[in-house]
């Protein structure tokens, strides 16, 4: 897919190919932690976080060669800004049962860290038999609280970045690879 002239100035960090690779890595290793922990009637929950993990999450599980059930959240801290706040509000919550389930987050970036925070220990407050993190980017520079984050597609330190899920208010997420954004529109 070409990006279109109208976008505004983005740069390449991780293309399409190199997110192909690392996502299919990443399915390795959670079906070898996972594959001796599951029964066949208690499949894996993949529990996403809308609106940006839904483009991560649905590649993630192609590439899980285990039962496997989804189920969504969605969280606000953003409220249209670049800088997120310290109130998350639930916007949608989950379906499925938690407890006592082996229970994987899927997140499109590990940034400041609060909705993460938040969402782990309302997770965890339901009992999961294990509760996991995977995260398509870990974003350093700006974590005010440190979370665990059991899988990583990539690491970057700082850069505003939209595709593959990541926005800049709603836009942008359709964008196959994963760009820094030079000027947020």
């Amino acid at each position: 897919m070409a990006i279109s002239s109208q976008l505004p100035a983005l740069e390449t960090v991780f293309s399409p190919q190199e997110i192909g690779v690392r996502v299919a890595e990443m399915g390795r290793a959670i079906t070898l932690d996972y594959q001796d922990l599951l029964a066949p009637e208690e499949p894996l929950l993949v529990i996403g976080i809308l609106n940006g993990a839904f483009i991560f999450l649905a590649d993630l599980v192609r590439n899980l060669d285990l039962p496997v059930q989804i189920d969504f959240v969605r969280l606000s801290s953003y409220q249209n800004q670049t800088e997120a706040s310290t109130h998350v509000v639930m916007l949608k919550n989950l379906e499925k049962e938690v407890k006592g389930r082996h229970v994987l987050v899927a997140e499109d970036i590990a940034d400041y860290g609060l909705t993460l925070a938040w969402l782990l220990e309302h997770l965890r407050r339901k009992k999961p038999a294990s509760l996991k993190l995977a995260v398509a980017v870990n974003k350093t520079a700006r974590r005010r609280v440190e979370i665990p984050l059991d899988y990583i597609g990539f690491t970057v330190e700082d850069g505003f970045l939209v595709g593959y899920g990541l926005d800049y208010a709603e836009k942008y997420r359709q964008l196959p690879g994963i760009y820094v954004l030079k000027t947020p529109q």
